[in-house]
């Protein structure tokens, strides 16, 4: 079943870098897909359209609908923070707020209005464990959370996002910076997460877009080149162009 649909979407920023030219998508709920491409393609440009992002940077012109659940989130009517608790992010780089690791996780909670205790701990759990860290930090959830390394600080950044029960969870190459064991502590913790959220997630390299996706989208110079299930994508590419980046003949 989709989630999201993605129609004719078009961006062009005002000193004119990465734009995305008239993309089409249907991105399936309950399954991990992956955006990837070179530098420059468009893939983050579509991760901040998600969750409205791009309302920060200076946008020349937009066009083309997002619907999520059937709600076009581009409507200048919707209700932004609603949108962004539904769909949440983790960036490249982790950045744990200056406060314990508990109240790292709570935080979006209780600015939220939330002010039970019960509540806040049953949510720190939760999401701790859903971000496979629960193990390595129950005993000390008051120390500070910038005091982890920093791969148990990107999974505590993922549980933040997680603590508000999004439906979506999109992952700007949320790997990049980390060791492959906690790289792998990661791409694990989105194969679980997947029975119950919508995960996109741009890689940090081909490889990890063939090891987690279910479905991939290779994007070229703001444009898609081609969308399919990923073991198709990554083993036999219907596009030259898919099929020269993924075996590295450019890119």
């Amino acid at each position: 079943m989709n989630k999201i649909l993605i129609e004719s979407l078009s961006l062009q920023y005002s000193d004119g870098t990465e734009s995305l030219r008239d993309v089409s998508l249907n991105i399936r709920e309950h399954a991990v897909t992956v955006l990837f491409g070179p530098a420059g393609g468009g893939k983050s440009t579509l991760l901040r359209c998600l969750n409205r992002l791009n309302d920060l940077a200076e946008v020349k012109a937009s066009s083309g609908r997002i619907l999520i659940d059937g709600e076009n989130i581009l409507d200048p009517k919707i209700d932004v923070i609603a949108l962004r608790r539904k769909v949440g992010m983790v960036f490249a780089r982790p950045v744990p707020l200056p406060m314990s690791i508990r109240e790292n996780v709570t935080y979006a909670l209780e600015l939220a209005g939330e002010k039970r205790r019960v509540k806040l701990d049953e949510a720190v759990e939760r999401s701790l464990k859903l971000a496979a860290i629960w193990d390595e930090v129950k005993d000390r959830l008051d120390a500070p959370a910038i005091a982890l390394s920093g791969g148990q600080q990107q999974r505590v950044c993922l549980a933040r996002a997680l603590a508000l029960q999004p439906e979506i969870i999109l992952l700007d190459e949320p790997t990049s910076g980390l060791d492959p064991i906690s790289t792998g502590k990661v791409e694990a913790a989105l194969q679980e997460l997947k029975k119950d959220y919508t995960i996109i997630l741009v890689p940090h390299s081909v490889q990890q877009a063939g090891r987690t996706a279910d479905y991939a989208a290779f994007f070229l110079q703001g444009e898609l080149v081609e969308y399919g299930e990923g073991k198709s994508i990554f083993t036999a590419p219907k596009q030259k162009k898919t099929e020269d980046y993924v075996t590295g003949r450019f890119g």
